[in-house]
């Protein structure tokens, strides 16, 4: 699975040489959790009427206690989350829940601090449990919750000769895989739009690097470049009008700019050497790449108004597919040292860059979640491809090993609601 990251953009011409299989359903497992994580109780919810199909407080409980900083308890907790699922017609419910505090406290009043009630129908509910999850993790941390975002991501099934390649999207915790996209040809590089409505990526369908954007909604899909070489790494700006993208029409690999309603592009870079995997930053005011100016990959930053380019990267021999924090004020990459790929972060106040894997395998692809939390990542597990999530303070990691085959090159979702 690990073709280095910076190869995976500078040279889209090899994507071919990416090897997947079959791909069922992502399964989060915990493997480093907060130390002194959060207790909490969830109580099994009150079903009145025809029960529905969809466990509302397992995925409440999994969603909590996968994100590593809350502890499931039977009965020592401050905090306490009830439900009632009540139906009102054939697959219609109402859902009800509190969370209180001061549950363990006897010699005080319990208070309470959500207290909601929603109608949905039973293919809601599974959206509506992870809702809930986003609203007590907010509560109780005061972070916004990323448990109703999506994931995508590319797979392949292998049979024999023959392999098929397909973009996928699933939910935050790997159900709903749904396919956008399936070819006999390579698929990489999905980002998501800033709205979360639509999905870059690149195709070689006709055997040729090519950009599309899909709706994920409709599938409806538009061609966007497919100019001689290069076609690859798409990035969406901050406002969602332009896609950073690279192109070696010129020659060698080098940024671009194209507003999506024009289609004309800006030349950023103009130079000789390897440019790319572009990232916008929050204000849209400048991108970070990778580029081999300095004789390895390493991060650099581009100021799109004056195109003045500045190294940003110096810890190990290589640095490559960044992406900024939401705040802007840290940086995520891959990172090479003593021959191992680990998810870093760096500090750009301070300089500080601390490596959050700490893994003897190899990674690829981080990709940051919309609260600036966690990082989702490819990995090796057990020699497979899966996929694992880091907190960027290194306190949280989870595992979402496929079932039936590999999965690689994950692409976040911004929050969608």
């Amino acid at each position: 699975m690990i073709i280095r990251k910076y190869t995976t953009l500078l040279f889209i011409l090899f994507a071919a040489l990416f090897s997947h299989t079959a791909f069922a359903m992502l399964s989060m497992e915990l493997t480093r959790g907060v130390s002194g994580a959060m207790p909490i109780i969830i109580m099994p919810f009150d079903t009145q009427g025809v029960p529905p199909t969809e466990d509302v407080t397992m995925i409440i409980s999994n969603d909590l206690k996968n994100s590593g900083r809350f502890k499931l308890s039977n009965g020592s907790a401050d905090d306490k989350v009830t439900g009632i699922i009540k139906e009102i017609s054939p697959n219609r419910y109402q859902v009800s829940f509190q969370l209180v505090e001061g549950f363990k406290g006897k010699e005080t009043k319990p208070n309470v601090l959500l207290n909601r009630k929603y109608t949905v129908s039973g293919n809601e509910l599974r959206s509506l449990a992870h809702h809930i999850s986003d609203a007590i993790y907010q509560q109780l941390t005061g972070v916004r919750g990323i448990f109703s975002t999506r994931l995508a991501y590319v797979v392949v099934q292998r049979s024999g000769d023959s392999t098929k390649y397909v973009l996928e999207v699933s939910d935050q915790d790997g159900y709903n895989p749904k396919p956008l996209l399936t070819s006999t040809d390579p698929i990489m590089s999905p980002a998501w739009s800033r709205d979360g409505k639509r999905v870059a990526y690149v195709s070689f369908e006709n055997q040729h690097a090519a950009i599309y954007v899909e709706d994920v909604s409709t599938g409806a899909r538009q061609l966007i470049s497919e100019f001689k070489g290069i076609n690859g790494a798409p990035a969406w700006s901050p406002d969602g009008r332009k896609l950073a993208l690279v192109l070696s029409k010129s020659g060698t690999p080098n940024i671009y700019i194209m507003d999506l309603g024009t289609r004309q592009l800006t030349q950023l870079t103009h130079d000789y050497y390897i440019n790319t995997e572009p990232s916008w930053s929050p204000n849209g005011n400048s991108l970070i790449f990778t580029s081999n100016r300095s004789g390895n990959p390493q991060i650099y930053k581009l100021n799109i108004a004056t195109k003045a380019v500045s190294r940003v990267s110096y810890e190990g021999s290589y640095n490559a597919r960044a992406s900024y924090t939401p705040d802007g004020n840290h940086i995520t990459m891959l990172n090479r040292d003593s021959g191992l790929y680990n998810i870093g972060i760096l500090d750009l106040d301070t300089g500080v860059f601390r490596v959050l894997t700490n893994s003897s395998s190899d990674n690829e692809s981080p990709s940051m979640a919309p609260n600036g939390s966690m990082v989702l990542f490819g990995t090796l597990s057990s020699g497979r491809s899966v996929l694992g999530m880091v907190a960027t303070d290194g306190s949280v990691q989870i595992r979402l090993p496929g079932r039936n085959g590999e999965v690689q090159d994950p692409a976040w979702s911004p929050f969608l609601s």
